[in-house]
């Protein structure tokens, strides 16, 4: 059979788009004053412990995991100017790691068992969870906390049980995971501006 080259967008395709076009601009829109204040709070902290020799560190399940290494590229790289690299590591980068930490003590301590690996006190430990309550995320930031880090929690609306670790909850006002994890990579990219922009006025 030959298979057309031409695929029109129908009517039902175009009102879909534009349903969540409108569903993710919302979403944004709705962030408050306390959120907005948390994000640029979050970023001062992680600028705080780059200043004594701290690194950040973030984790996620899934999507969030992979917004955990965007993040980390950003800063590790450079995001929108030229500065120093600054330390970042996403802990689901390495697939032996993680496995064998599954294999043998449960998927529940896979970032847990990371953290007591390479977690210091002057670290920022982001963990990223769109329900808030993943076993493994919470027992990470569990365990972060009694090291002596700090922690900020990215979140869905209500911050499930993160908000009971996280020093900085950053919830975003949704229910629905793909708005949460589209406002998570914004937050995330804004957060990487602002460290960006202060780390390299320091430099000056």
């Amino acid at each position: 059979m030959k298979k057309s080259k031409n695929h029109p967008a129908t009517s039902t395709d175009l009102a879909l788009i534009r349903k969540r076009i409108q569903q993710s601009a919302r979403v944004k829109q709705r962030f408050s004053h306390r959120l907005m204040g948390d994000v640029a709070r979050a970023a001062h902290m992680i600028v705080e412990s780059y200043s004594y020799g701290g690194k950040l560190i973030l984790f996620g399940n899934g999507g969030s995991a992979a917004d955990a290494q965007h993040i980390a590229c950003e800063l590790v790289g450079r995001f929108l100017m030229e500065r120093r690299p600054l330390e970042a590591i996403a802990l689901g980068t390495n697939v032996s790691t993680l496995t064998s930490i599954a294999n043998d003590y449960g998927y529940d301590r896979a970032f847990e068992r990371q953290i007591e690996a390479v977690a210091r006190p002057d670290d920022i430990v982001i963990g990223i969870s769109t329900s808030g309550t993943s076993a493994n995320i919470v027992r990470a930031m569990k365990r972060a906390k009694k090291i002596g880090c700090t922690t900020i929690g990215m979140t869905g609306q209500t911050g499930g049980t993160l908000k009971e670790t996280a020093d900085v909850l950053l919830n975003v006002p949704s229910k629905d995971t793909p708005r949460i994890q589209e406002s998570h990579i914004l937050i995330g990219h804004i957060v990487c501006e602002l460290v960006e922009r202060e780390i390299q006025e320091q430099q000056e």
